[in-house]
């Protein structure tokens, strides 16, 4: 329902309120949108890297582990090949730790990941609303895409209106300031 119909919202007086860019002031926001700025975003991935990289390898020695006392418990040896799966399933399982830490928490009631929210930035639609856990996943697997070509899609962010980088735009979100 557009804010002018809703019967709940505050009343609007264009006495008091200078001409506001819309992009800035969303209808029915009490002010303007802060896109969060592309050191605070490097830095809360950074954080995230490190707390991705430290669980990523306890699950992955978890299994490692799990793994080789099968194959001891079968009285063989560690081969090359059981090594080279052994390799396949531990980046299997750093892909699935880094996109459930990623969209479960961006898809939470909390709306970041740890490392966002240490910098007080929460990921929204466009709108400002909370994102599904689809769409999450959708902005998680495109950062393979930003990362492409010199990580541009990284590098454009502080270049684009809303401060999106390119898997922002893709998934129609936005990493704002709480």
């Amino acid at each position: 329902m557009p804010p002018e119909n809703n019967p709940f919202a505050s009343p609007r007086s264009d006495l008091n309120t200078p001409d506001l860019d819309p992009d800035l002031y969303p209808e029915g926001d009490q002010g303007p949108v802060a896109y969060g700025s592309f050191w605070a975003r490097f830095v809360a991935v950074f954080v995230d890297g490190l707390l991705i990289g430290i669980l990523g390898a306890l699950f992955g020695g978890i299994f490692g582990g799990i793994f080789g006392f099968m194959i001891a418990s079968q009285g063989q040896a560690l081969t090359e090949d059981n090594l080279q799966l052994l390799n396949g399933l531990g980046n299997i399982i750093g892909i699935v730790v880094g996109w459930l830490y990623c969209a479960l928490q961006e898809s939470s009631a909390a709306q970041a990941t740890i490392g966002k929210k240490a910098m007080g930035l929460r990921v929204t639609d466009e709108d400002g609303n909370r994102i599904s856990f689809g769409r999450a996943s959708g902005r998680h697997f495109g950062k393979i895409i930003s990362s492409l070509l010199l990580l541009i899609g990284f590098l454009m962010q502080p270049f684009t209106k809303k401060k999106q980088a390119l898997h922002d735009l893709m998934a129609g979100t936005l990493v704002v300031k709480i």
